[in-house]
């Protein structure tokens, strides 16, 4: 591990210059052939001299741009790259409410998230690059992992405890469709296979914050359970995955999460609520803004959610027992 302890933010282009140096040189040594490089700054930030996020331009440092790879298409979001060792994600509605976010995770000492540097010369955001493995469309079986998912609950709690006292007053977070969640917690809201980021069998990261937003921590914890268990319609189920058992790995989650006695009761009818609420917003954007959200309704997704819908009901029973029992 590679760790920069630093008494404010690095400069602009700095910090992905001593990235792409370290690992260039890791990559290079045969003692280190698998393992992912880390690379987080920590310590005290000067937030007197932190720039708006708004202000906030990105300067590559010389030859950064020669380094370019396309980043696997989210389900909505194209065109991210990674540019040396920064990500760069087209500017969105809601892009400097997750910038305001991401500063807040720094400064709680939370090193599981990305970093905002700024905007490029084209407009777009750009973010440190999170090294390690993430999941495929269909995830592949080591991501059935046990450790691997108890890990996921865990980083999954304490983002949460850093997001804590976050309110985004000078840029609020666009309304959500249909009816807005209690806003409880700012939370990430999309916790898949795809956004977290692995190294050595366990969940060290998180990416993807288009969906974050205002809503209740055990609604987001609830929907990371549903993303890794995961909770769906056995009918549903990925290639190699059918002989998971959800109702221990939901408790496995809930342990290392650390559901309260009375967190877990309320379960069912909080996962219940959710993804009926889900299927109402996945229709509107398929209908209101079209691109991934209706190619997603075009290929089925909706049906997939009243299926998992009825699992959720028709089990409840035995979703709460997994998780109070023994």
């Amino acid at each position: 591990m590679v760790s920069w302890s630093l008494a404010s933010r690095p400069q602009a282009g700095v910090f992905s210059t001593l990235a792409a140096a370290t690992a260039s040189y890791l990559s290079s040594q045969r003692s280190f052939p698998t393992v992912p490089l880390t690379l987080e700054y920590a310590g005290a930030v000067n937030i007197e001299s932190r720039v708006p996020v708004e202000e906030r331009l990105y300067v590559p440092a010389p030859g950064e741009e020669s380094d370019v790879e396309l980043m696997p298409a989210g389900d909505v979001t194209e065109g991210v790259v990674r540019v040396g060792a920064t990500i760069r994600r087209p500017h969105q509605p809601q892009s400097f409410a997750v910038a305001d976010y991401l500063d807040w995770l720094e400064d709680a000492g939370f090193v599981g998230a990305p970093r905002f540097l700024g905007r490029d010369a084209g407009g777009r955001d750009v973010l440190t690059f999170l090294q390690g493995h993430c999941a495929g469309a269909e995830p592949e079986r080591w991501v059935q992992s046990e450790r691997l998912l108890a890990s996921v609950g865990r980083l999954t709690r304490s983002l949460h405890e850093a997001s804590k006292g976050f309110v985004p007053d000078e840029h609020p977070f666009p309304p959500r469709p249909v009816r807005q969640d209690p806003a409880e917690l700012v939370c990430h809201l999309d916790v898949t296979p795809q956004n977290i980021v692995v190294r050595r069998g366990v969940a060290v990261g998180l990416v993807d914050f288009d969906l974050a937003g205002p809503s209740f921590a055990l609604k987001d914890a609830f929907n990371t359970a549903m993303h890794w268990v995961p909770l769906r319609d056995p009918a549903d189920a990925w290639p190699g995955w059918e002989e998971t058992d959800a109702f221990r790995r939901l408790r496995i989650f809930a342990d290392a999460y650390g559901w309260t006695g009375e967190e877990r009761r309320r379960v069912p009818a909080v996962g219940i609520d959710a993804v009926r609420l889900s299927y109402e917003r996945m229709e509107h954007n398929a209908r209101t803004l079209g691109g991934g959200w209706k190619r997603m309704w075009d290929d089925g997704v909706g049906g997939l959610i009243e299926r998992r819908a009825l699992w959720l009901d028709t089990r409840s029973d035995q979703l709460l027992s997994s998780l109070i029992d023994g």
